[in-house]
C-alpha cells in the first residue's frame, strides 16, 4: 500500500520524524562534492550523508580512519552549496571525537560553522554517551550510528554482520534505545540482521535509517558511487546497482581519447 507523500521545500530534522510516524520511507545516500549534492538534490532525495567514507571512495584509502576533520569539512561546504532541499548530516571522522567530550564538541561546532551542515553523524553507543551528550547540548542536531561501525574495523577484524549473537545484540537496542533518550533524531544501523533492524525501529519513535538492514526499517542509506555503479570491485549482498557508470564513463573516456588521437575533435564548429 502506498503512502502520500508531503512535500516538503526543506527537509530538517522534523521532516525525518514526522516521515516515520506519516510511514513514508527516507531516502538517503552519500554525497561528497557540489556537482553530485546538485544532481542528488534535484531528484528529490531526502538525506545527504558527507560519509566518512570519502576516505575511501575519492582518496582511495582502504579504510575511513585516514580522512582528516579539515577533509570532512571541505567536502561538506561543497555538498551544502549544492543543497537546496535535502537535509546535509557530516560524519565526525575518527580521532575527532573519541579521545575527548570536549573535542568532540569542538569538532562538531567547526563542521557546523565552516561547512554550514544542518547535523552530525558519530559512531558508537554507551560508550560514547558523554560527547553525544554535550554536542546535543550545544543545540546541535546528532544521528548516531549503530551495528557496523568502520572506524572501528581493525577491532572487529571484518566487515562481516554485526549483532548476530544475543549478547551484542542486546547491547545494540539498549545503546539504541539510550541514543534515543538523549535526544538523536536518528540512528543509522548497518548491516546487523534484518530481524534484529526491525526490532529496533518498531521500539524507537526517531527513525532508523539501514544499510544492510533489510526493510522493516524507516529509510535507506547507500555509498552513491556504489548504487550508481562507479564503483564495480565492491559487491556486497545489499548493494543494489541502479546504473552501470563504471562501463559508460569509459566508454566516453576511450571515445575522447579516439577522437583526440585521431584529430577528430575539436571539429570546424567546435572552435573558434
Amino acid at each position: 500500500m502506498s503512502v502520500a507523500k508531503k512535500e516538503y521545500k526543506r527537509i530538517t530534522v522534523k521532516s525525518l520524524g514526522e516521515m516515520k510516524r506519516n510511514g513514508e520511507k527516507i531516502s538517503m545516500l552519500t554525497a561528497y562534492d557540489y556537482t553530485m549534492s546538485m544532481i542528488l538534490d534535484n531528484a528529490g532525495l531526502d538525506v545527504m550523508l558527507v560519509g566518512d567514507s570519502a576516505s575511501n571512495t575519492m582518496a582511495g584509502h582502504e579504510t575511513t580512519l585516514p580522512i582528516t576533520l579539515d577533509q570532512m569539512i571541505y567536502h561538506a561546504s561543497s555538498v551544502v552549496r549544492g543543497a537546496n532541499r535535502a537535509l546535509v548530516v557530516v560524519d565526525l571522522p575518527f580521532g575527532s571525537y573519541q579521545s575527548d567530550p570536549k573535542e568532540a564538541l569542538r569538532s562538531s561546532i567547526r563542521i557546523m560553522k565552516e561547512s554550514g551542515a544542518h547535523a552530525i553523524k558519530i559512531e558508537g553507543g554507551k560508550e560514547i554517551k558523554e560527547s553525544v551528550k554535550r554536542i546535543l547540548n550545544a543545540g546541535i542536531p546528532v544521528m548516531g550510528h549503530l551495528g557496523l561501525t568502520p572506524q572501528s574495523i581493525y577491532k572487529f577484524g571484518s566487515y562481516t554482520v554485526r549483532a548476530k549473537e544475543e549478547e551484542e545484540a542486546e547491547k545494540l537496542k539498549s545503546d539504541a534505545k539510550l541514543l534515543e533518550k538523549m535526544g538523536c533524531f536518528a540512528v543509522v544501523l548497518e548491516k546487523v540482521p534484518a530481524k534484529l533492524a526491525k526490532e529496533v525501529a518498531e521500539s524507537l519513535t526517531i527513525p532508523v535509517i539501514g544499510i544492510g538492514a533489510g526493510n522493516g526499517v524507516d529509510g535507506q542509506v547507500l555509498v552513491v558511487h556504489d548504487m550508481l555503479g562507479m564503483t564495480h570491485e565492491f559487491n556486497p549482498r545489499f548493494l543494489r546497482r541502479y546504473a552501470n557508470l563504471y562501463d559508460v564513463m569509459t566508454e566516453a573516456v576511450e571515445h575522447y581519447v579516439e577522437d583526440v588521437k585521431a584529430k577528430d575533435f575539436p571539429s570546424d564548429q567546435e572552435q573558434y
